[in-house]
């Protein structure tokens, strides 16, 4: 159940925040701080924070949906989600300059979603098998 949860909770922040970006990429640059100079900054951010999200999105209610996707999709929350948060981490803490409410509130987002993501897939049954 709780895997469930965390995928349908994932798809629609995905979906929402990515579709949001997609036509309007610079509401993610000014999240972030960031200046778009030029069309390629529109394109990337546009690219990444919508199209990627969108479907990254989309891949996490097929993980609710459909049970040979429900492990790959949790796993993708833990790896994604989780090395996504330990680089802004990183970040965030070997530069002197101050990061802002963003950032902490996505990496509070991307912690907590790969750590349950982590627990639900621990309590799958047959989670150490070659053949689920």
């Amino acid at each position: 159940m709780l895997g469930k949860v965390i995928l349908w909770i994932s798809s629609l922040a995905f979906v929402s925040y990515g579709l949001l970006c997609f036509f309007d990429p610079q509401i993610p640059g000014d999240f972030a701080g960031l200046d778009i100079a030029n069309g390629d900054g529109y394109a990337e951010l546009g690219g990444m924070y919508g199209g990627l999200q969108t479907g990254y999105g989309l891949f996490c209610l097929l993980g609710a949906l459909r049970r040979d996707l429900y492990r790959p999709a949790l796993l993708s929350l833990v790896l994604m989600l989780g090395s996504l948060a330990i680089g802004r981490l990183y970040s965030s803490i070997s530069n002197d300059q101050v990061v802002g409410l963003y950032t902490w509130g996505a990496m509070a987002f991307e912690f907590a979603t790969a750590a349950l993501a982590c627990i639900a897939l621990r309590h799958q049954p047959g989670l150490n098998s070659a053949n689920p």
